[in-house]
């Protein structure tokens, strides 16, 4: 009788609340997301999804990627052990930020332990990470086994190439490319006997770009759409030349769901000449229901990556991570239960 009235007491403090709450809990009709059909009748809400795949010859627990953020810098190391952690607990995988400083030996003694994350992700894969640039210079040397004695000095998983011609012009500091991109990923895939994945920076690419890195033997392609962090518009900040007559070239770019459509036509023209499906889809994604659509869009085996929302919780400590993720994760289960993208929008 006593547990009755409890519950009964709770049930009127939670009306008294709706009822407090209607007014902020409009909604109009605009905002309604048109992605979407929500199918309220088929599954319970606490239903368990298998939200697994394999991609590049990983199981991974979850369709979700730690995009490459922070390179050599003071708070670098825990950061990355915070966001390693959380790949191992979740079962997903990461991309380490420009592992430039440890081509050097003065590099590694002085920065290895921002980078050294081997030890937390368990059986999660990372990939280190380096820029055409930069392998330009060691293949000019003679000298890119440097580049593999980086990946294995890390124990990583394989090497991200980022390309990133728009941002080194805008950089004070940027490096000349003399070579073509796809010139130096070539060769690169001749000479290393580890998976490669190919990324841009923020600018997304176009689809003769995307079709020729999908006729090679990569691990992935992970796209950096156009839409989120854009290193090209961060250099321009940077600058402290005037610029202001090329800032146009900062918004030159390419969606995540623009690509998305890209390499689905891609898939459908080149048949058997696609080498390569893995995609992570990355770019603009500001929440799991972003990745969702994109993903379920894609004809290639896809997951979604984000940057900058992981690295705000990251900053903080691991355990803000986690419950990011955990919601995330339950999200998903909800979305796989519900939603269903709408073929036209």
């Amino acid at each position: 009788m006593k547990r009755d009235n409890l519950e009964a007491q709770a049930t009127s403090d939670r009306k008294l609340e709706h009822i407090k709450l209607t007014d902020a809990a409009q909604t109009a009709q605009i905002l309604a997301d048109k992605r979407f059909y929500y199918e309220p009748l088929f599954s319970g809400n606490r239903e368990v999804h298998d939200l697994s795949l394999n991609f590049a010859g990983h199981q991974l627990e979850l369709p979700i990627w730690v995009s490459s953020m922070t390179g050599g810098t003071g708070v670098a190391a825990k950061i990355n052990e915070n966001l390693a952690r959380a790949c191992a607990d979740f079962g997903i995988g990461m991309g380490l930020g420009s592992c430039r400083k440890l081509l050097s030996k003065e590099g590694r003694s002085q920065y290895f332990s921002d980078f050294d994350i081997s030890k937390y992700t368990g059986k999660s894969p990372f990939y280190a990470n380096l820029g055409v640039a930069q392998l330009e210079e060691l293949i000019e040397d003679g000298e890119l086994y440097r580049a593999k004695e980086v990946v294995e000095l890390l124990g990583a998983n394989g090497l991200i190439i980022h390309i990133n011609p728009a941002q080194e012009w805008f950089q004070p500091e940027g490096d000349i490319i003399k070579r073509s991109p796809l010139e130096i990923i070539t060769i690169c895939l001749e000479e290393f006997d580890f998976p490669i994945i190919v990324k841009e920076v923020g600018q997304g690419m176009g689809p003769k770009s995307l079709a020729a890195l999908m006729q090679l033997e990569l691990a992935a392609i992970e796209f950096a759409a156009f839409g989120g962090t854009n290193f090209s518009k961060l250099e321009f900040i940077r600058n402290s030349n005037d610029l202001s007559i090329h800032e146009p070239l900062c918004h030159v770019g390419h969606t995540a769901l623009e690509m998305v459509n890209m390499s689905n036509q891609i898939i459908d023209q080149l048949g058997e000449q696609v080498r390569c499906k893995n995609f992570i889809i990355s770019g603009g994604i500001k929440s799991y229901i972003d990745g969702f659509y994109l993903c379920s869009l894609s004809k290639g085996n896809a997951i979604f990556g984000m940057a900058s929302e992981f690295l705000k919780t990251a900053m903080v400590d691991y355990e803000s991570v986690s419950r990011q993720i955990t919601q995330i994760k339950a999200g998903l289960a909800f979305a796989n239960s519900y939603l269903s993208v709408r073929s036209e929008n």
